[in-house]
């Protein structure tokens, strides 16, 4: 029960009892959204500053509302700022500061607004800034692959399919393929971040506000590009919020993939690649292991970002106009997915360089895995042989040097002509690892001369 010294909630007067301290404690939003009150702070400031240029305050007002904003957000940075469930949020919370601080000019400074446009604003402002860092730590780790790949656009490594040896590719290649998948990652927040810098800002509670406010003048103090154009949408839906979500489910998928294939990769079974002892644990019990431990938990956290855009796909989807306290609900999954977005790639920018590769076992891998096989079958078809029978002729002089336990390349020359007599001695300049890599140096193809083209290109795409 409140005591008489508990401030009263702002809108207490309609109610003849006070909330329940379990209620309280229950609708609070104090522990999770803190965070947004150096943006809430952007706001107040923005909307003052439009206020007295209406003529709705005056410029002592402004002043003392500017200087009392400024020593609370110095209290929150530096940690000082005292949190007051009671007073239900962060909006309310400085509020009430900033009334303690300077009197009736921060009693007037939510004229003309409401909570409902305001945490829409903040919000937005506090996504936009994230979207920045993300952005940055995509083009970090896209970077570091372009890097990698060019050190490595001469190592041969087999391409899977299946998970099964296909064709010679080289390591290069593989890291461009990462590249370009971040590169539209990267694409997918810059065409996000435009839908989230709209103001919501001078919608009030959902049917805007008789004051003469001056919505152009705040788009512009805060840097958004447009406006929300409807006062019911502009504070009711969390679309944004969902698009963002879903750009990062995508970061993550990627992020999960290629982790995949450093776990697969490093097993001995495979032994392509060995990770940083930074990046890995051991085991507790068993001296001899080496456990991918970060690759492994960025598959884990793809799962809890996923759990993410569901949440707030189910809490929108049932909503009528216009806000609702369901959308309290929205920042917990918001804030935490964009902390697991900047921490990974903060974290796989950092792994991709110290990757180290173990080109004999890659090379060897692809020898074993008749990689060049494809490349036999075309060298048939260029001499005249429909593919359908190059393939299956082909597939015989596999048969015959797996029983030999040699690659296709050892097989000599009548050996290969007795499966089909378009063969000559120029066959085995497209059996060998190389001569495979070097007949694809189409764009997009994975010969080293065609890789090194790719990043330089991606080079001059990144700035």
């Amino acid at each position: 029960m409140s005591t008489p010294s508990t401030p009263a909630q702002a809108w207490s007067g309609r109610f003849s009892e006070p909330v329940s301290e379990r209620v309280k404690r229950y609708t609070a939003s104090i522990p999770f959204d803190w965070r947004l009150a150096p943006f809430d702070i952007q706001g107040s400031l923005a909307h003052a500053a439009m206020l007295q240029k209406v003529g709705v305050l005056s410029a002592e007002d402004l002043a003392d509302i500017r200087r009392g904003l400024g020593e609370i957000l110095a209290d929150f940075e530096a940690g000082n700022f005292v949190w007051n469930l009671d007073d239900e949020d962060i909006h309310f919370n400085i509020e009430r500061a900033l009334t303690k601080k300077v009197g009736d000019a921060g009693k007037r400074l939510h004229t003309g607004r409401s909570r409902n446009d305001q945490v829409a604003t903040d919000v937005r402002l506090w996504l936009r800034d994230a979207i920045d860092s993300i952005l940055a730590l995509l083009r970090a780790a896209q970077v570091a692959l372009l890097d990698l790949a060019e050190r490595h656009a001469d190592t041969v490594m087999p391409g899977f399919t299946h998970l099964q040896a296909a064709q010679p590719v080289t390591f290069g290649h593989h890291m461009m393929a990462w590249f370009e998948m971040l590169g539209r990652d990267h694409e997918r927040l810059v065409d996000c971040r435009r839908r989230v810098n709209r103001l919501p800002l001078g919608a009030a509670a959902l049917a805007g506000t008789s004051y003469p406010i001056d919505r152009e003048f705040v788009a512009r103090e805060l840097g958004f590009e447009d406006i929300c154009q409807n006062s019911l949408d502009a504070v009711s839906d969390r679309d944004f919020a969902i698009e963002f979500l879903a750009a990062g489910a995508l970061i993550m998928t990627h992020l999960s993939r290629m982790s995949e294939e450093m776990v697969i990769w490093m097993t001995p079974r495979f032994g392509f690649i060995d990770l940083p002892d930074r990046f890995c644990t051991g085991s507790s019990i068993m001296p001899q292991k080496k456990n991918p431990d970060v690759p492994e938990l960025m598959r884990g956290k793809t799962g809890r970002m996923n759990g993410h855009l569901i949440a707030l796909l189910t809490l929108m989807k049932g909503q009528p106009l216009a806000y609702n306290k369901d959308n309290q609900e929205d920042k917990e999954p918001l804030f935490d997915a964009a902390d697991t977005l900047i921490d990974s790639l903060a974290i796989y920018a950092e792994m991709v360089p110290g990757i180290q590769v173990r080109a004999d076992r890659m090379r060897q891998a692809a020898i074993e895995g008749y990689a060049t096989a494809t490349d036999l079958a075309d060298y048939l078809v260029k001499k005249g042989l429909p593919f359908r029978e190059a393939h299956e002729v082909v597939a015989r002089a596999v048969r015959t040097a797996e029983q030999k336990g040699c690659d296709l390349a050892d097989l000599p020359l009548p050996e290969l002509q007795a499966f089909s007599p378009l063969v000559s001695d120029d066959v085995y300049q497209v059996l060998t690892l190389e001569g495979s890599l070097a007949q694809r140096t189409h764009l997009g193809g994975t010969a080293p001369v065609a890789v090194r083209a790719a990043v330089a290109r991606a080079r001059k795409r990144l700035g």
